[in-house]
């Protein structure tokens, strides 16, 4: 399937994600040593960095034009939408920082030059970070799915006060509401 258009997306036609409880146990876990590299050329450890950081998940992105990893993508629960949901992310950027959000990632097991792309083409005005080697997805044991061969992480959203997960959106449906969401419960939860 060729996907022509990554953002206007009928949600009535595309198969909500369940809650499969594959989340149920981050909420106060610690963020592992980890470092990843991230797409503005610097190696982030969110374990290390100080106040209330959000970091949204996602399968991974597509290219306009470009086929896509599968052809029934648009019919695995969850799967599409990751562009919808990194751009409203960036839309709401400074609106998430106001809340307190100290800084946003995204987070996928893309490779750091397909994301350094994407970061480009979408004008993000914050770092996507790549577990391309699936690092913190297994140590955090995040929820994935495994599709054509490489696993993916499962949509969602973190919310991390000082290097420890205090909130936690999944499943997320749908991914465009993802941002609002996420800045909704920052204005009702300040630090």
């Amino acid at each position: 399937m060729n996907q022509k258009e990554l953002l206007g997306v009928d949600w009535s036609k595309i198969p909500a994600p369940l809650d499969d409880g594959g989340a149920r146990h981050l909420v106060g876990m610690s963020l592992p040593p980890l470092s990843l590299l991230a797409t503005d050329d610097t190696t982030v450890t969110l374990s290390r960095l100080p106040g209330r950081t959000v970091i949204f998940g996602y399968p991974r992105t597509g290219e306009p034009g470009k086929i896509a990893l599968v052809d029934d993508w648009d019919m695995i629960p969850g799967a599409r939408g990751c562009t919808p949901q990194t751009c409203s992310f960036r839309d709401l950027f400074a609106e998430l920082k106001a809340a307190g959000a100290q800084r946003v990632f995204g987070l996928s097991t893309q490779s750091n030059a397909y994301q350094s792309e994407m970061a480009g083409r979408l004008h993000l005005p914050f770092p996507v970070l790549s577990d391309e080697k699936l690092e913190l997805t297994r140590a955090l044991k995040l929820p994935t799915m495994d599709v054509a061969g490489l696993t993916l992480i499962k949509r969602l959203a973190l919310i991390v006060d000082d290097g420890r997960i205090t909130h936690v959106f999944y499943p997320v449906f749908p991914p465009d509401r993802n941002a609002s969401d996420v800045l909704a419960w920052l204005k009702d939860h300040p630090v």
